[in-house]
């Protein structure tokens, strides 16, 4: 089953975006938003009433999290772990191709790497 995200906007604080899957097989999405590898929560996915394999995500982007600076949020299949997309908010001084942001996800994106080898090597030594 191949799914894709397409990011529609941000607005009032809120990323939306549509996740379409393609294939023949049903298909429950379940998403999950990381932030520095923690999970966001109220992450929110309506099914469009016009098809049964494209969803409405909203991503409501916690106050909190945002702070001078680069931030990365990634977004992920929760089953498979596999990325569909990422956005980057950058507060305070704006820099012309900020380098910083891609950094950023290369780190994040490293990390989620680094879970997956060692948990496949935990796997086949057992």
């Amino acid at each position: 089953m191949e799914i894709t995200l397409t990011k529609t906007r941000i607005r009032a604080g809120v990323w939306e975006g549509v996740l379409q899957a393609f294939g023949e097989q049903p298909f429950h999405p379940v998403i999950e938003v990381l932030h520095l590898e923690v999970a966001l929560r109220d992450v929110r996915i309506e099914a469009a009433p016009d098809s049964k394999k494209r969803w409405h995500i909203q991503v409501p982007i916690p106050v909190e999290l945002l702070s001078d600076g680069v931030q990365t949020f990634l977004i992920r299949d929760a089953k498979s772990g596999e990325r569909l997309d990422s956005f980057t908010i950058i507060t305070g001084a704006a820099m012309e191709e900020d380098i910083r942001a891609e950094v950023d996800l290369l780190r994040a994106e490293l990390d989620m790497l680094k879970k997956a080898f060692r948990r496949h090597c935990l796997e086949t030594m057992a």
